[in-house]
């Protein structure tokens, strides 16, 4: 009855928009929703942002894990908040500037600002620069500092009866190689590598950055340890990434780790502290609420959807796409960090061959039983419209509903006025 009832909706939808074999598109979409199993909880909403016309609204309100699709929450609320150009970064400090006689008076700091593509290739860059500027002794301690995030480096920490499926690295403000080292196992006779999370990602980057300042030829007095930079610590040198550059690794990739380390960094710039999730919650909740965004059943707690905490609706989601694409300053770096159907991302091998492909610019979500997307995609007629569909369900695999939704999406993409 339920399946009848949305059918209905999408005809009576369909009936007065589509100008140009109606009854030809309005089967195809029958087609589709008819395969979807008995039981599956479901939400589409289909909009044109223009003319302000809702095409299809099945379930729009009902509240749903949106997996992935938490990003675009994180992402936009991090491009009104910082810009596009924000350099995530990974700074070195010292209690001593002058080097020009090859030494350091004091301790040395490597100290982290959210930046989560820090890799060991970009730590010995910046050693090469100080010992091509004659840096040859330091008389202190090397101290990493990640102070500018709280040290509650686990999701299951900070998510209220949260057992993710997907467990990650430590989240922390300081981080090389994902917060992540190789060791060497023998098993059955051979040494095979495995990465393995790091304990104390502060101490990890200081003996890192240790033994790295000794391999180059530096002679350091002092200890690895963990700490905060003195306050009067003179920076010496950075590595960075820009916001819209992380943001299309995060959204096209849909990189948890990375969207984690951005989720704190919203924290941190939000509240003007350190970093942590309640802060990164309420720039969500307020950024949402900044925009009139409908926020009815919308549930936060992490930054990249892993949780099946995280609630939202298709009206919340397709209400902050169209936010983003009225927003002039920043829907392109929103725009250019979502997948392109047929090439790239989680998108590269969907929808290719049809009008949607690289056409269709969306971010897809999945976890055991959910699967969603929302995203732009372009009519023949060059119509802007926003789509969002998500389901949750018992019944069938992944791509069978991967399925219906590239071909909701490949209707659209081929309609002509």
């Amino acid at each position: 009855m339920k399946i009848l009832a949305t059918l209905f909706l999408v005809i009576f939808s369909l009936n007065n928009l589509l100008a140009e074999e109606p009854d030809k598109i309005i089967k195809e979409i029958d087609e589709l929703i008819l395969d979807i199993p008995a039981g599956t909880k479901m939400a589409i909403m289909i909009y044109n942002p223009l003319t302000q016309d809702t095409l299809v609204s099945i379930n729009h309100t009902e509240t749903m894990i949106p997996a992935s699709n938490t990003k675009l929450f994180t992402s936009a609320a991090a491009l009104e908040l910082l810009g596009g150009d924000y350099p995530l970064s990974t700074k070195i400090l010292a209690d001593d500037d002058d080097i020009s006689d090859g030494t350091i008076e004091g301790n040395i700091y490597i100290k982290g600002f959210g930046n989560p593509t820090f890799t060991t290739e970009d730590l010995e860059k910046l050693i090469n620069q100080l010992y091509q500027s004659g840096l040859r002794k330091v008389t202190g301690n090397v101290i990493g500092d990640d102070t500018y995030f709280d040290n509650v480096y686990s999701r299951d920490d900070w998510i209220s009866e949260e057992h993710a499926n997907v467990k990650l690295p430590p989240i922390s403000a300081l981080v090389i190689d994902r917060n992540r080292t190789i060791i060497s196992k023998k098993r059955k006779g051979r040494y095979r590598n495995y990465f393995v999370n790091v304990e104390n990602p502060p101490l990890f980057a200081a003996k890192t950055f240790r033994e790295k300042l000794i391999s180059y030829g530096v002679e350091v007095t002092g200890n690895s340890l963990s700490g905060q930079a003195d306050e009067n610590a003179k920076p010496l040198l950075d590595s960075s990434i820009k916001l819209r550059e992380l943001l299309q690794i995060i959204n096209k990739h849909s990189d948890n780790f990375y969207a984690e380390c951005l989720f704190k960094t919203l924290g941190s710039a939000y509240s003007g502290q350190q970093g942590n999730s309640f802060f990164s919650t309420q720039a969500i909740l307020n950024f949402i609420e900044d925009n009139s965004i409908y926020s009815i059943g919308t549930k936060i707690v992490d930054g990249s959807g892993i949780s099946r905490f995280d609630q939202v609706t298709a009206g919340a989601l397709v209400g902050l796409l169209e936010k983003v694409y009225f927003n002039f300053k920043q829907f392109d770096d929103f725009f250019n960090s979502l997948s392109i159907a047929g090439v790239d991302g989680t998108l590269r091998k969907r929808m290719i061959g049809t009008p949607a492909e690289n056409n269709f610019r969306g971010k897809t979500g999945t976890l055991n039983g959910v699967s969603s997307i929302a995203g732009y995609v372009t009519t023949a007629d060059d119509d802007d419209i926003i789509v969002c569909i998500m389901f949750e369900y018992t019944k069938g695999g992944t791509s069978k509903y991967k399925s219906i939704q590239d071909g909701i999406i490949e209707i659209l993409a081929g309609w002509k006025n």
